[in-house]
């Protein structure tokens, strides 16, 4: 048996793989896709247990057909929706779901749902089929396709939980969360723990409760009252969400958002804040002393034209940015900075 390296040291499988890849044709990045298969053929080796090959076969399987089904979307703007499943059609929060489609439709965005019935479907409805995605779940009951959505070429159905939670976020701008069940509360958590901890860039997280509801507001109790109160989250992990009451709020909220913040990445460390207009010299004194406990020590903040190292993306190049010496450290007080941005 070959002992097989991710380092060019395998001999004549490494020149079959290339082979494979110059037959293929057609195959983008190639270096990535070459570790992909050596990856495959070391689990092969490694791994006699049928259950886990499976899993790991099946898994790639959903990530690809997930990518190939979001792919011609990606300069569109999404908001991913959860709620119960359990709403019914007569209830009002329904119908704040359903016009919650409409109206991010209206302001230019899809939407992205579980595809199945209740707060899914009625977010489906007010989007309608074509402005909308499903990403179901096999489950013995509850997660069968809604009516708008069933059939519809942007329909996923996942085996696996894990593949389907990557989807809802790698390609949401934006989360939006109605009361619902375990599954609601798992999403919402797991979430706010990914914006907490870098995992995920942040994003407008917004929770919707009905005019008068207490759904959320007794959850944000217990995070206060509890979570805070005892030191196991930061004050400024509040930040990292919003609760409403009224669909107007949500979609502005999100609209805010994006109305001088374009997105971020980091370049040898450094955040970088693409913004679509300057925030001009006063305002970067401002932040500057404002978030000064944001930068590492004796770090500093910027305003750039696009980096050498995000040639990459030559679409965006022309938008100004702000480089930070960001600590890493708060990513409730990174959404504030987010929000000043904004503002100014």
């Amino acid at each position: 048996m070959l002992e097989l390296h991710f380092a060019r040291t395998n001999g004549l499988a490494d020149e079959a793989i290339d082979r494979l890849i110059q037959t293929a044709g057609g195959i983008h990045h190639p270096e990535i896709v070459r570790e992909m298969i050596l990856a495959a053929l070391k689990a092969g080796q490694e791994d006699d247990l049928r259950a886990d090959l499976k899993l790991m076969n099946t898994s790639l399987k959903e990530m690809r057909f997930t990518s190939k089904v979001f792919g011609p979307y990606r300069n569109t703007k999404k908001v991913t929706v959860f709620g119960s499943a359990r709403i019914k059609p007569q209830q009002p929060i329904y119908a704040m779901a359903r016009e919650l489609g409409r109206k991010l439709v209206a302001a230019g965005y899809m939407v992205i749902t579980g595809g199945g019935p209740g707060i899914m479907q009625a977010v489906n409805e007010g989007a309608g089929p074509e402005h909308s995605f499903g990403i179901n779940i096999q489950l013995p009951f509850e997660q069968k396709p809604n009516p708008v959505i069933d059939g519809n070429p942007r329909y996923i159905l996942y085996k696996y939980f894990f593949n389907r939670k990557v989807a809802f976020l790698k390609e949401a701008h934006a989360v939006t969360l109605f009361p619902g069940g375990f599954g609601t509360l798992d999403e919402a958590l797991e979430t706010i723990t990914l914006v907490q901890t870098g995992k995920r860039y942040a994003l407008p997280l917004i929770l919707v409760d009905e005019p008068g509801g207490s759904y959320w507001s007794r959850c944000l109790d217990f995070f206060k009252n509890e979570l805070q109160a005892r030191g196991f989250i930061n004050h400024t992990d509040l930040q990292l969400f919003e609760r409403v009451d009224s669909i107007d709020k949500a979609v502005g909220s999100i609209n805010h958002f994006y109305s001088r913040y374009h997105s971020l990445r980091y370049v040898q460390n450094r955040l970088v804040i693409r913004m679509n207009s300057d925030i001009g010299s006063e305002k970067l004194t401002e932040f500057k002393n404002h978030f000064s406990d944001l930068l590492t020590p004796g770090g500093d903040m910027v305003i750039t034209s696009a980096l050498p190292e995000e040639s990459d993306v030559p679409e965006i190049a022309h938008l100004p940015r702000l480089v930070i010496d960001f600590n890493q450290e708060d990513f409730g007080r990174l959404r504030q900075l987010i929000n000043a941005i904004n503002d100014g």
